[in-house]
């Protein structure tokens, strides 16, 4: 299509998210001076309107909490990946107006450990139970052979990530979390928490760390990726995590490919350092 194209982020609260910042670097280094990525506060509400508005200018949406699941009766097809934990982060409109769904947090994810060095692990552990804990369980599908330790609060939780490995095909086994401490012994640990959650077990990191991928981005570093990063582990951020997702929406929402990494990475970097 020709013309200005328009593509956004949908959540709330919204004010924060650093979506803008990594696509309009991406539109910048691709000479795409006619796209525009906005933001916009949306609850559930209020999503069937905002969408039902959306005309041919737009290209796509990125979405966010609580978003993730409210938006996929409102699309007209979603990719197996989104299907496949039942969130969906990326909606593409195309030009005869149908609304694709996918979901770029689990392929962001296993990218974010490639460049680092990670193709496959034995085993893991997952600190949470959240939305995002389910995206980790997916992308561990791909790259791990062995069992899944999830550390959880309560047996509601548990029941929700073993189910959710029956469903992936991953091998979850249910731990509390006053036993946390013991994830850190993982060959690779992802920490889906809120900030905060995981200080109490910085102290505990082993002599000799594995991987830890931890999701948060601000602030940064955490207590135990600080801790991790002094023992010589290997961080991956939630910054990694960002640019990578939004990498692969810049990717289908304008065609072009690649997208370019280093200039997304750089200009969240500043505005994280900015604020």
């Amino acid at each position: 299509m020709n013309g200005p194209r328009r593509a956004a982020v949908l959540g709330s609260p919204i004010a924060h998210s650093l979506s803008p910042v990594l696509h309009r670097a991406a539109y910048a280094e691709l000479g795409l001076d006619d796209w525009s990525y906005d933001r916009f506060e949306v609850d559930e509400a209020a999503l069937p309107d905002f969408v039902g508005g959306l005309d041919l200018s737009w290209a796509g949406l990125s979405l966010t909490m609580p978003l993730k699941r409210a938006i996929i009766p409102l699309l007209d097809e979603i990719s197996p990946t989104a299907a496949s934990v039942e969130a969906v982060n990326t909606v593409v409109l195309t030009e005869d107006g149908r609304r694709v769904g996918d979901n770029t947090d689990i392929p962001g994810m296993i990218a974010a450990l490639r460049e680092r060095g990670v193709e496959k692990v034995e085993s893991a552990a997952v600190l949470g139970a959240g939305a995002t804990a389910s995206s980790a369980l997916a992308a561990l599908a791909v790259i791990c052979a062995g069992p899944v330790t999830a550390y959880v609060r309560s047996r509601e939780r548990g029941d929700e990530m073993r189910g959710w490995g029956q469903r992936l095909g991953v091998d979850v086994r249910i731990a509390d979390w006053a036993e946390g401490a013991r994830a850190l012994e993982a060959p690779l640990v992802i920490a889906t928490t809120p900030a905060g959650t995981t200080d109490s077990v910085a102290a505990d990191v082993p002599q000799h760390p594995g991987i830890l991928f931890d999701v948060l981005y601000e602030p940064w570093p955490t207590p135990l990726a600080s801790a991790w990063s002094a023992r010589s582990g290997t961080v991956v951020g939630g910054l990694d995590l960002l640019v990578h997702q939004a990498l692969l929406q810049v990717e289908q929402m304008t065609g072009r490919s690649p997208a370019p990494l280093a200039a997304m990475r750089q200009a969240g970097e500043a505005a994280i350092a900015a604020r």
